[in-house]
Order: C-alpha cells, then structure tokens, then sequence
C-alpha cells in the first residue's frame, strides 16, 4: 500500500502525502462511516423537507418558502460535494483537473452562498415586520428569483475567476490528474489576497445585514403597532441566522489554524483536528436549516412529521401558511 500511495501522490503537497499516509496506515474506516451516515442522515431529513414544501402550492409561491427550498437544496449539494472531497482525500485519490474545478467550483459556492442566503431570509423577515403592508408588493416570487441568481453569481464569481485565470496561464495542466484541493487554482499571490478579500467582504456584509435586521425587529417586537407574536418568532429566527453565520466564519478561522498545525504538529493530530472539524464546522451546521425554518414553522412542522412518520397518520395535515 506504501508503494501505490508513494506513486499516485506525485505532485501532492508533503504535508498532506505525509498525514494521509499515516491515517490510512491507522485505519480511518470508522471516521469515514460516521462522517458518511451523518452526511446522508442530514440529506435524508433536507430531502424529506424539501418534498414536504414541494407538496403543497402554497409553500412553493410565498417567498420565504422558496428562499427555505433553496437553502436546503444548497445545503445538500454542499453536504454531497464536502463528504466526497473528503473521500478522496483520505484516499489521496487524484481526479483530473478539469473534474476538479467543477467540483471545488460548486463547493465552495454552495458553501458561499450558505451566508449570502441567510442575509437574504432575513432582509424577507424585517420586511414581512417591519413593512408589512407593503411586503406582497416589495417581495415576490419575481423578486425572490432574482436575489437567488444573484447569490450564486457573487457566490462563484472568486473561484471562477482563479480557475479561468489558471485555464489561461496553464491550459495543459486541466488535462493532468491532481490532488483536487482549492488552493490547486491559486497560481499567484494577487489570487490569495483577492479570495481573502473576498471572504472578509462577504461575512462583514452579511454580519452587518444581520445585525440591522436583528435590531429593527427586535424594536418592532416592542412596539405596540407590530404584530408581537410574529415580531418575537421573525426576531428569534435571525438571531438563529446570526448563530449559523459564525459557525460560517468559523470554518475560515478554523481553516487558518489548521494550515498552522500542518507545519507544527504531528500529523495524528493535524487528522484528529482536521476530522472534528468537517464534522462540527461543515456537517453539524447542515441540520440547522430544517431546525430554523421546518420545525418551527406552524405550518411545515405537522406535514413535516407526517412524511416523516411516512403517512402513518389517517389524515394528513392541513396546511394555513401566511
């Protein structure tokens, strides 16, 4: 096994031929199966909600509903792409580059687009409190449409432009089997610096959009002209945005530290890190998402379970949604 791995790891980086070689000696057959079983159980509960909002017409024409699909759909593709750049990893497995840049492409998108989203759902929510009379005419599903285009384009735009860069400084090199990481398509230092500035853009937009909408319904909650109820539940779900958006943030900073304990540290303990943190950082924040919008959703909630349970109610919900 030494000798194959010794030959299919030409071209990878030291560090990760040297830990990858050590945890495949150690047998890393129970992470995988923990990481695969939590990946497909999360799959499994997005897929049951997504067909739960699929089911009835009115989750599939009021705006947040739809923005709640996309997030699930996002969150599964992410889910699917992570765990199988984490095969491949452990299995120092060399993919061409072509099929590489296709995946890290839409990874590190989806993974984007999971903070541009949230932004999203809770500029929907301070207006549905904050404006209510006009929010059918300010959010529709046109309008919904539009924003969701416009998280994958700044969602992809940093990694599409270091993929055709590195397609014009070295078209040879797409046709070669590699390593498939995100930094194979950082080919100069301006590219570093623009995909941190990116990401510092990224999250501080975000942040801030967050913390406004938090602050405006917070005050509409206790004000006497806001519809309370409604006020309270839309301030509690973006405080539960502002939660997910550091576990997001978490993952750049956590990304730093672990590039710092592959120079320093055994490469036991760089695999031990490196495993909790796609399993807390990247998995565990997955099952949010149906937690934040499904289960306290009044009107998802019950059909929710009812698919769940596989129909094993005579009657299956009804469905109020405003």
């Amino acid at each position: 096994m030494m000798a194959m791995i010794n030959q299919s790891s030409e071209g990878v980086p030291l560090v990760h031929q040297q830990i990858f070689r050590v945890e495949i000696n150690e047998g890393p057959l129970s992470k995988l199966v923990v990481a695969i079983l939590m990946s497909l159980l999360f799959i499994c509960i997005n897929c049951i909600m997504f067909h739960t909002l699929m089911s009835k017409p009115v989750f599939r024409e009021l705006p947040r509903y739809i923005l709640f699909a996309h997030m699930l759909c996002n969150d599964s593709v992410q889910l699917i792409l992570s765990l199988l750049l984490y095969v491949l990893s452990m299995n120092v497995q060399l993919v061409p580059k072509a099929l590489c840049a296709l995946i890290v492409l839409v990874a590190v998108t989806t993974f984007r687009n999971a903070a541009l989203n949230l932004a999203v759902m809770s500029l929907e929510r301070y207006v549905a409190v904050c404006f209510p009379l006009r929010h059918n005419e300010m959010v529709t599903q046109k309008t919904t449409g539009v924003f969701i285009a416009l998280i994958w384009i700044f969602g992809s735009i940093n990694l599409s432009i270091d993929i055709l860069y590195a397609l014009i400084m070295d078209p040879g090199s797409f046709k070669d089997s590699i390593f498939c990481t995100r930094e194979r398509f950082i080919l100069s230092p301006w590219q570093r610096d623009m995909f941190q500035g990116f990401n510092f853009f990224f999250f501080v937009t975000v942040t801030a959009i967050l913390i406004f909408t938090y602050i405006n319904v917070m005050v509409a909650a206790r004000s006497a002209s806001a519809e309370k109820k409604s006020a309270r539940k839309a301030h509690k779900t973006i405080l539960l945005h502002l939660v997910q958006l550091v576990l997001c943030v978490n993952t750049f900073i956590y990304g730093t530290i672990e590039r710092a304990l592959a120079m320093t540290s055994s490469s036991r303990l760089f695999m031990d890190l490196r495993y909790l943190n796609f399993l807390f950082v990247l998995i565990l924040p997955r099952c949010l998402s149906p937690l934040i919008y499904g289960l306290r959703d009044d009107a998802v909630r019950p059909l929710f379970l009812y698919y769940v349970r596989c129909g094993a109610q005579k009657v299956k919900p009804s469905v109020t949604a405003h």
